[in-house]
């Protein structure tokens, strides 16, 4: 335990109204404790500290305010995984959290770097700890381990124990399997859509109904199971869908089944396809409701592509809630300064956004800054990219405090550290409902090949794709040869391959194209 509190109180104190507007201290596993984003964003950048601690499935969250409980900060892991142990140290508003693999932990960071973390309305730090495990003293922990306990047997579908002594009300068995969801500052239109893919993160969505009360959009939203409507209420109450607006408000409807006559923009029961639309509204294609249950990202190409992007994170797994900096700019770190160039960048970040700029920095040449062309491409690309190896490191990538990345004077020689991508051909998404928002994946080891010339063979392909080194072990063409499944050894390799090969010229002017995909082969 002594050892434990060594960690603590390290980092520089900040008001909370500064976390809110500069969203890089508040970027969990920056693990930043004193940096100031290291960027005067001209080639006279400062140099700048980062306490960077490793992937670990122990994290360390500050800032609690006082009246926080152990479930309240439980509540923060949950829809990651199972919880193993917790430790609060009261006096000093910090709690450390156990996951039970470190896989859970990193996807837990990652989605709290889009998603400023609340506990009671109140923004907290999460970053990774510099301890690979908790060892609490049992004595003195016993009510933190009750209500472990009794969070896992909820989790697991059962009761806590006769022996538990935990009485948190959040931990009392869920009155319904419907949640009443009430929107503020709806700045941007919420489609029915949009809420399905945002709550199946937490279980199966059966039912929902939207309507409008009292001038305030509403929904009910019924799951298979009351305790996937405690976790989303848990976990979702309070969070922003899209930056600084559309607040979600949640609470247990006092109903426990929703009655669905019609399926359409306003209702849609996903366990009776066949019901009709009803008078005057656009019904829900059979096809398309039949895909809705299988792939959750099928139907992002009818919403505008700001929902998209939301959605399509929240297809992937990683919900993009708004987060409360406005900034279209990333901070990527720790990259491989020998092999890094703003062209392998645009490339990388391009498959989740149209990159405008591209600044490695002059004084740090491991870190760079990325403009692109909204903050919702910028969330969307830093949910998914955060944490990934690329060149051999892992590289880390967070919101940067800066609106814009400058270009160097004219006249300076900045030693083509500095590239302005703002009429690319090979932007992704500058067609409003491309079919490229259908398909945004996190990176995978299988890559999806397209604009292949009928005269190129599996074999050239395979060549292709190993000269780096690589390692192709699965290879499959879709049916007119326009298309094909690569799988590499790795994520990393297949990456590399992306960014190497993305426009790759193969003849005739055919510019290969390519893009992760969620298949295996």
């Amino acid at each position: 335990m002594e050892g434990i509190v060594s960690e603590v109180g390290v980092g520089v104190k900040r008001g909370s109204d500064e976390l809110l507007s500069s969203s890089v201290y508040n970027s969990p596993n920056s693990g930043m404790s004193s940096i100031s984003d290291g960027t005067s964003n001209g080639s006279d950048s400062k140099k700048f500290k980062v306490e960077d601690a490793p992937p670990s499935r122990v994290l360390h969250i500050r800032k609690l305010p006082n009246e926080a409980t152990e479930t309240e900060v439980i509540a923060l892991g949950l829809p990651f995984g199972k919880v193993t142990n917790i430790l609060t140290l009261k006096g000093k508003n910090q709690a450390f959290l156990e996951m039970e693999t470190e896989e859970a932990a990193i996807t837990m960071v990652n989605y709290y770097t889009a998603v400023s973390p609340h506990v009671r309305n109140t923004p907290v730090i999460l970053q990774y700890s510099n301890h690979k495990e908790l060892k609490t003293d049992s004595a003195g922990n016993q009510r933190a381990q009750a209500v472990l306990q009794a969070v896992s047997a909820v989790q697991g579908g059962g009761m806590p124990t006769s022996g538990s002594s935990a009485s948190e009300s959040a931990l009392t068995p869920a009155p319904s399997p419907v949640l009443r969801i009430i929107i503020d500052n709806m700045f941007y239109p919420v489609t029915l859509d949009v809420l399905q893919q945002i709550f199946s993160k937490f279980g199966t969505v059966m039912k929902i109904i939207t309507f409008t009360k009292n001038n305030q959009f509403q929904a009910l939203l019924q799951y298979s199971d009351p305790v996937n409507a405690q976790q989303a209420k848990l976990s979702l109450d309070g969070q922003n869908i899209y930056n600084a607006c559309c607040t979600l408000r949640i609470d247990f409807s006092k109903l426990v089944n929703l009655n669905v006559k019609y399926n359409n923009d306003k209702s849609r029961d996903y366990t009776r396809p066949e019901l009709p639309a009803g008078d005057g509204q656009p019904g829900v294609d059979p096809s398309v409701a039949a895909a809705f249950s299988k792939d959750s990202s099928s139907l992002l190409g009818a919403m505008n592509p700001l929902s998209a992007a939301a959605a399509a994170a929240a297809a992937a797994g990683r919900v993009a809630l708004g987060h409360t900096g406005s900034s279209g700019v990333l901070l990527a770190s720790n990259l491989n300064e020998e092999m890094v160039t703003p062209q392998s960048l645009f490339t990388l970040f391009g498959v989740y956004g149209d990159v405008q700029r591209v600044k490695i920095l002059y004084n740090k040449k491991d870190s760079a800054l990325i403009q692109m062309a909204d903050a919702n491409q910028a969330q969307l690309a830093m949910s998914h990219l955060n944490g990934q190896k690329m060149n051999s490191k892992i590289i880390r990538v967070t919101l940067s405090k800066h609106q814009t990345v400058q270009l160097p004077r004219e006249g300076l020689d900045d030693q083509g550290l500095t590239k302005d991508f703002t009429n690319s051909p090979l932007h992704r998404f500058k067609k409003p409902g491309s079919k490229n928002f259908q398909n945004i994946f996190p990176p995978s080891g299988t890559l999806h090949l397209s604009n292949i010339p009928e005269d190129i063979t599996e074999d050239d392909l395979r060549v292709l794709f190993s000269n780096s080194g690589s390692t192709v072990k699965a290879f499959k063409f879709f049916q007119d040869h326009k298309m094909a499944l690569l799988q590499m050894a790795s994520v990393e390799e297949a990456i590399q391959c992306l960014i190497d090969l993305h426009n790759y010229n193969v003849g005739n002017n055919h510019h290969l194209r390519v893009s992760f995909s969620k298949s295996t082969i």
